[in-house]
Formats: C-alpha cells, sequence, structure tokens
C-alpha cells in the first residue's frame, strides 16, 4: 500500500490516544530546538517554526516509516549558517530547495540503501556523540546575558531553573512505573507548566526566546538570480546540506527499525525529505530532516503510526496561528528536563557493557566517532570518517587472511590451493607464497576458496604470469568464479593467461544450487 494511504488504512491498529498524545509532546519538544536553531543561524524564528510544520507533515505522510519525526533540525541548518552570513536568506532558500532535489534524485535512484555500509561501531559512536550534544544543549539553558556577554545563572534563579528541571526528570521517571496511559514527557510539561502559573514563578519561558505568532507560511520564489553563478555559490552547501540530512535520517531510519523490529524504507525516506526540503525552500522554511531526539521521545510515548506525526505539525500550525500567547508562557525549564531525559535514552549504554568483549579496532572507530560528532556537530563527516577507518580496518584483517596449500600431483604438476580473496590489500602477502625459481615446468592456481576481488589483484596475476613466462614456465588458473573470470575477460589487453575449465564446479552464486 501506498505510504499515504497507510494512515487510512483501517486494517492497520492505531492507538489514536498514543498517537494524539504523542504528537501534542513531539511539538512541545521541537518547538524550542527549531527556534534556537533559526535565531542561530541569524533567521527570524518563524523560518524554523515554519520548517518544523513543513518537514514534520511532509515527511509523515510520504516517509520511508511511521514514528520517524522530522523537522527543522540544527544539523542541517549548521551547514547553511556561513552562506547565510555571505549572501543573505534568499541564497539559503535557494540552498535548501536544491538541497531537497539531490536528495530526490537518491531516493529515485535507490542510493539510500548504501546505509547499509555503516557498521554497528559507527552507530555507537554516532548515537553517543549526538547524546552528549542533546544533553549539552540543554546547558544553555542555564546561561543568562547580562550586560551583552553570556553568564551562569546564579543565586534564586539557578535553584529554580534546576528545581524545575528536576521536577520534570522525576515525573518522566517515575509516572511511566504507576501508570503508561498518558506520556510522561507531557504529563511533565503539563504539571511544570501550571505550577510555574499558579504560583507565579520567576523564570525563563518559550518568550524569552523568541515571539511564535504568525501566520500561515507563505509562498516565496527564492529572490536569486537564476545563473551558473548562483548555482556555484549555493550548490556546495545545497550538497552538504543534502549529504548530512540524508546521513541522519537514513541512521535515524536504521535506529527505528532496530527498536520497532520492523523495516522502513531507506529510499521513500530520501524522497520525502527532499519533497519536504524544496516545499521548505519555496515557503519560508530553513529546511531540515529526521530528528533522532523527537522520533525517541514519539516512540517512548507509544507511537508507531503516522498519526503522531501529522498531529505535531498541525499542533505547530495552529500555534503559530492562535496558540502564541499560551505557548509562550511554557517554561524553559520543563522542556530542558524533557530532552535531557531523551539524550539519557538515546545514549547508548549497552556499548558500555560490550566494550570488552569488541575488537580493539571497533572501540576506538567507536570512540573517534563520537568524539568527532560532539566536536564538529558534523554527523556526516564524523559517520564518513567512521566508515573510511572501517573500511581499512577491514581490509587489513582480509588481506591477512590470504594463504596457500601447495602439493605435487602425479603428472609432477605444482598446485597452490588460494585461501582468502585476493585484493589490493593481500597482493604483496599473495605474491611471496610462490617460489618461481624452483617451481616446475608447470603450475595451476586453484581459486576455489578465494576470488579476484579487483584491477590490483589482475595486476598482480599478470606480473605473475610474466615471471613464470621469463622462467620458461606455464601457469593456469583454476575454479575461477563467474565474476573473476568476467574481470580477467575485461583485462585480457594486460593478461594473458590460461584458465581451466572445471564442469563438475560450480560457484557459489550459480543459480543450480
Amino acid at each position: 500500500m501506498k505510504p499515504y494511504l497507510r494512515l487510512f488504512d483501517f486494517s492497520q491498529k492505531i492507538n489514536y490516544k498514543n498517537e494524539i498524545l504523542a504528537g501534542l509532546t513531539v511539538a512541545m519538544t521541537m518547538m524550542p530546538e527549531s527556534l534556537s536553531f533559526a535565531i542561530l543561524a541569524g533567521l527570524p524564528p518563524l523560518v524554523g517554526l515554519y520548517a518544523a510544520f513543513i518537514m514534520g507533515l511532509v515527511t509523515s505522510i510520504l516517509g520511508g516509516r511511521p514514528g520517524l519525526i522530522s523537522g527543522g533540525a540544527g544539523a542541517t541548518v549548521v551547514v547553511l549558517i556561513a552562506l547565510m552570513k555571505s549572501h543573505g536568506i534568499e541564497y539559503l532558500f535557494a540552498a535548501v530547495a536544491l538541497a531537497g532535489l539531490i536528495q530526490i534524485l537518491v531516493g529515485v535512484f535507490k542510493l539510500g540503501k548504501f546505509i547499509r555500509l555503516v557498521p554497528q561501531p559507527v552507530m555507537y559512536g554516532f548515537v553517543n556523540g549526538l547524546a552528549v550534544i542533546i544533553f549539552m544543549a540543554q546547558l544553555q539553558q542555564f546561561k543568562t546575558i547580562t550586560n551583552g556577554s553570556e553568564t551562569w545563572l546564579t543565586g534564586q534563579p539557578l535553584y529554580i531553573m534546576a528545581g524545575l528541571v528536576a521536577l520534570t526528570i522525576a515525573i518522566v521517571v517515575l509516572l511511566p512505573k504507576i501508570t503508561k496511559a498518558i506520556p510522561a514527557s507531557l504529563v511533565a510539561i503539563i504539571v511544570v507548566f501550571l505550577l510555574v502559573l499558579g504560583l507565579n514563578i520567576p523564570t525563563k519561558t518559550v518568550k524569552d526566546i523568541a515571539a511564535v505568532s504568525g501566520g500561515f507560511p507563505p509562498f516565496h520564489i527564492p529572490a536569486v538570480q537564476f545563473n551558473l553563478h548562483t548555482l556555484e555559490i549555493v550548490f556546495p552547501y545545497a550538497l552538504i546540506m543534502a549529504g548530512v540530512g540524508l546521513t541522519e535520517g537514513l541512521l535515524t531510519l536504521n535506529l527505528v527499525d532496530e527498536m520497532t523490529g520492523t523495516r522502513g524504507s531507506g529510499n521513500r525516506e530520501c524522497v520525502a525529505q527532499g519533497t519536504a526540503n524544496i516545499l521548505n525552500g519555496f515557503f519560508y522554511g530553513m529546511g531540515g530532516c529526521p530528528m533522532i531526539a523527537q522520533t525517541l521521545v514519539n516512540l517512548s510515548a507509544g507511537a508507531r503510526a503516522r498519526l503522531s506525526g501529522i498531529i505535531a505539525s498541525l499542533t505547530i500550525l495552529c500555534i503559530i496561528l492562535f496558540g502564541a500567547p499560551i505557548i509562550e508562557r511554557l517554561p524553559m525549564a520543563a522542556l530542558t528536563g524533557v530532552m535531557i531525559m531523551v539524550a539519557v535514552g538515546t545514549f547508548e549504554w549497552i556499548s558500555f557493557r560490550i566494550i570488552n568483549k569488541m575488537p580493539k579496532q571497533d572501540v576506538f572507530v567507536g570512540i573517534l566517532v563520537a568524539l568527532i560528532t560532539i566536536w564538529l556537530h558534523n554527523l556526516a563527516l564524523a559517520v564518513l570518517i567512521g566508515v573510511i577507518i572501517s573500511a581499512l580496518v577491514f581490509a587489513w584483517e582480509s588481506a591477512k587472511r590470504i594463504r596457500a596449500r601447495k602439493y605435487f600431483d602425479t603428472a609432477g604438476v605444482k598446485h597452490y590451493e588460494i585461501y582468502g580473496p585476493l585484493f589490493f590489500g593481500s597482493v604483496t602477502t599473495f605474491n611471496e607464497k610462490f617460489d618461481i625459481e624452483n617451481d616446475p615446468l608447470e603450475v595451476i592456481i586453484d581459486f576455489k576458496d578465494s576470488r579476484v576481488a579487483d584491477m590490483s589483484g589482475i595486476d598482480a596475476l599478470n606480473k605473475l604470469t610474466g615471471k613464470y613466462k621469463q622462467a620458461g614456465k606455464k601457469l593456469h588458473l583454476k575454479h575461477l568464479s563467474e565474476d573473476c573470470r568476467l574481470l580477467l575477460e575485461n583485462a585480457a589487453d594486460i593478461i594473458d593467461v590460461n584458465v581451466l575449465e572445471d564442469p563438475a564446479y560450480h560457484v557459489a552464486t550459480d543459480k543450480t544450487l
């Protein structure tokens, strides 16, 4: 069934109470974050809220899986700060729209599957680093502006803030032990809100960050010249934003898959995310991507369908249009407490329990990815570095596994049975296995338990063939798989070896198996 019809599929069991309450909770936690990052980028506050509304609504209906929450995420906005400062908001909107187009192309050409190349240690590092970032971001609420400079709260304001945050955390932790009928996060926000309102407690509120009232997102074509010069300016930012958004989005999708025991569609999520970002570019939004923190809030509240994301988006729109006077009085302490618990829930604590059982290289990769995520706030770069290091470690370990069993048959022919892949990393070890000077006139290399994986392997065979030919000896290859034979055929101009046919041998990829 098509994604936009699943919401109306009556055969699907939807807990409407959980979905509605989860959506309301998500909206409350998403708004301050979207406002904060919009202000950080030098954008009007409403640009952040418009992004939260558009991203959330479009991806909830068209996205790759139910339960995933998208909004005006800081990961993508941080990429565009330099463009905003150098060329202004119109170029930013153009970059967001172009990033959306790139993301759609990734989904259409089914490139989302490459997220499978991200190893588990990289996932641990990514998630743990993100949890630390979420937690550290909440400490900002314990600061104030004094005489134009930022200082930590002291005295009564600090005690009030800390007490309200502690109360919020206590409700989130203890309420599920009593009842799970209502999301603990939503109850905590309401209780702290009523307490502050009823006792007139002086503390920081949403209004202290920015005003949230406004109208419906206006249609707006970015006021830039549509020429090659503009493309040269915008394209690098759009490409990085698209990459960051897709990386965080697909990793979040994988995380939700693991938590719910279901499987989403990465390519569909790419298309939905791209569509939402294009609309952001034309409806005054700063763009965004899936948000791990809000997704975890959503799932912890019991949401499993698309309805909660739609409710969250429509709630944000209603607040912009009608509910700003109330929401602006919401204490930041309540939202800070909820987000601290989200950070605790995001952290992969199991990574500590199994750290002594993991290979040292995996531990190193996980810690490195976490540190890069925390230090640079660049999720895409952290994951990319982690994948590259993991790939190099894998190549090194695979290179050490190649070995050869040697024996002579009754005809005096020497056989080399190769075990392990022949590729760029194992070429040196492979060459060391052969004794060209003392070998007989005919030699057979048996690849039954090996394969030629790349051009480096072909080049090694070519050089080995030349050495045997120079010594007046003949070299044969045996038991090559079909893909290996194809590699040799394509490289026929640089290598000429005898391949012994064996009709009784079938490779693992044969359809006969």
